[in-house]
């Protein structure tokens, strides 16, 4: 039985770019690196970055990673001033800034978790919500 979230593979164009981004924009960890990947880590979450032609998605389809609430405003601010580009407007409970990487996969930066998100559904759920 699946247990949980393993590991992240992107694809990336230029791994000197995106290593800069993921570890100097985003504070991820650098853990070690080869011709083709590397590998980082942002708590305990395991994320490759993979040397190949990205494609990324006109969807819906994005990454979301965790900030504490406290933090997310000055980091926001920072992302921002640092030219990150922004791709889609936030609407849903939870602080939330959606963002693109070098390479146009979509990211989110978000303050909450399933908790808060269900119980702020309580008060105004999406067409068609059923409980299960």
């Amino acid at each position: 039985m699946i247990s949980g979230l393993n590991h992240i593979t992107i694809a990336v164009s230029n791994l000197e770019r995106s290593m800069s981004f993921y570890r100097d924009i985003l504070g991820f960890t650098a853990r070690a690196k080869w011709d083709r990947g590397a590998y980082l880590s942002a708590g305990e979450l395991w994320f490759c970055l993979s040397l190949d032609d990205p494609c990324p998605k006109t969807d819906y389809t994005h990454l979301a990673f965790d900030i504490e609430s406290k933090e997310f405003g000055s980091f926001a601010k920072h992302l921002i001033s640092l030219g990150v580009e922004v791709w889609k407007e936030h609407q849903s409970e939870g602080m939330s800034l959606y963002i693109l990487d070098p390479d146009g996969h979509k990211l989110e930066i978000y303050s909450g978790s399933l908790e808060t998100r269900l119980e702020a559904l309580k008060e105004k759920s999406y067409n068609g919500f059923v409980w299960l």
